[in-house]
């Protein structure tokens, strides 16, 4: 193994920011900064909600400029989203938003062809509304050549070469999680052509050399390789969990809550489709089992009909409110779409014979309790479902900087909380890079390497865990 120390460019976009972070690797040492950060802003057409995909593909030339010689570039992203390419390798449009709403209803419509336990048994996807499937069956395909994936897209920009990367490909209900490969059959029925699809790509693999136009336009001297990394940023950010052994749990927090468990087989019964449970394909061989929760988006969206106060105060304030007097159902498809958030979230508690929440500091408590009850819940099943035992749950991601949220977590269940690495998906997608040369070893070594150098911090349970019980009955029965 290499002793020398080298650095890697980590293009990590959200759903509402993005960033190029410098990760710099030694057999012992793993630092991180940020070079760059830009806003990710959806744009509403006459057509519907869009990426600005090229706004984003300016933010990664301009991140890799202030960058700085690098040894490698890996992008993750958020799922399911694509862009349509023509036969002379041109976009079509920029991709459809997963929040529009060209999606509605075309679920049933599927179902009537193959039958939701059906595709369950064959993808072991979750159902959501947006899944790439859906997109599919919905999307008018006339003159599409290829289909690439949102990160494929960017690295084919830098490149000029198409692949698809497996962990992201599995959050598009057309891949078996036990072969790891396509599912011909599901495609067949429904009439999707697998052709749009460039190669499958492994996380490690070489994605190609930075084009010569994109050396002139960043700076950078080269050859400059691109690395297939765990180009889901879920898949980056879990990579990043700074666990020993296989009895944890992890929530990756964020605009989504994604909390569930590492596997090594997906959980393929009717009964986890009934609890909206997915299986996403991870690094080595693993499986992502996991639920999708609203996450903070749903403050982020009262936080912007407030008009943006101090949200350290604001949370200051909720930790004064009262534990669970209101609770909401924080995977309530009610809550996906954008604007008047605290409206709606009254409106649950109204509906359900609760105290309506006012203030924005009761509004804020209603939405950490409702999260930490959701993250106690996906914990709980997930553990029976996969019959898994969980010792400790693993926080990362933005809401590590949230310590009400994660010690709400940690009440909720019964269990320790670590909180940490915040920039999960970048140091995931950084340590793909470093193994894919030779300074990380596997994956436990790369987690080892996590937990020796970046700051974590621990939450012990409090408070009598039966008020967590009731508050969960009382939705339940709402």
């Amino acid at each position: 193994m290499s002793g020398s120390v080298k650095s890697y460019a980590a293009v990590d976009l959200g759903a509402s920011s993005g960033r190029v972070m410098v990760g710099r690797v030694g057999p012992d040492s793993l630092e991180l900064t940020e070079a760059h950060r830009f806003v990710n802003r959806p744009v509403r057409l006459p057509e519907g909600l869009r990426w600005d995909i090229l706004s984003l593909y300016g933010g990664v030339l301009d991140g890799l400029r202030a960058a700085g010689q690098v040894d490698s570039v890996g992008i993750d992203s958020w799922a399911v989203d694509y862009g349509l390419l023509d036969a002379d390798g041109r976009l079509l449009g920029n991709p459809v938003h997963y929040r529009d709403s060209r999606t509605e209803g075309v679920a049933e419509k599927v179902w009537a062809t193959v039958p939701a336990p059906e595709l369950y048994a064959a993808t072991g996807l979750q159902y959501a509304p947006f899944n790439t499937l859906y997109q599919l069956v919905a999307d008018q395909l006339a003159g599409a050549e290829r289909l690439l994936l949102v990160p494929d897209l960017l690295t084919y920009w830098l490149t000029g070469e198409q692949g698809t990367e497996l962990t992201n490909a599995s959050t598009t209900q057309l891949i078996d999680p036990r072969t790891r490969g396509w599912s011909y059959d599901i495609a067949s029925r429904l009439g999707i052509d697998l052709e749009l699809f460039a190669p499958l790509r492994q996380p490690g693999d070489p994605a190609g050399l930075l084009r010569p136009e994109v050396l002139e336009e960043t700076g950078l001297r080269g050859p400059v390789p691109v690395t297939a990394v765990g180009s889901h940023d879920t898949a980056s950010a879990v990579a990043a969990v700074p666990a020993s052994g296989e009895r944890f749990a992890y929530i990756c927090t964020g605009t989504w809550s994604l909390a569930g468990l590492e596997l090594d087989a997906p959980v393929l019964t009717e009964e986890s489709r009934a609890a909206n449970f997915t299986n996403e394909l991870g690094l080595d061989g693993t499986v992502r089992y996991l639920r999708n929760i609203m996450g903070l988006w749903l403050l982020q969206e009262c936080v912007r009909a407030w008009g943006d106060p101090d949200l350290g105060e604001l949370l200051l304030e909720a930790a004064k409110v009262p534990a669970l007097r209101s609770v909401v159902d924080a995977g309530d498809a009610r809550f996906l779409a954008p604007g008047r958030m605290p409206e709606r979230i009254a409106e649950a508690c109204r509906t359900s014979g609760q105290p309506v929440p006012e203030t924005p500091a009761e509004v804020t408590r209603c939405i950490l309790d409702s999260l930490a009850l959701a993250h106690r819940k996906a914990v709980e099943e997930a553990r029976r479902l996969a019959d898994h035992p969980v010792d400790v749950v693993h926080v990362v991601g933005g809401g590590t900087r949230n310590a009400l949220l994660c010690q709400l977590t940690a009440d909720a269940c019964g269990l320790p909380v670590v909180a940490g690495p915040t920039e999960a998906a970048a140091l995931g997608n950084v340590l793909v890079q470093a193994r894919a040369h030779g300074l990380v070893g596997d994956l436990a070594g790369g987690r080892e390497l996590l937990t020796r150098t970046q700051p974590l911090t621990r939450y012990e349970p409090q408070g009598d865990p039966a008020r967590w019980h009731e508050a969960q009955a009382r939705l339940a029965g709402s």
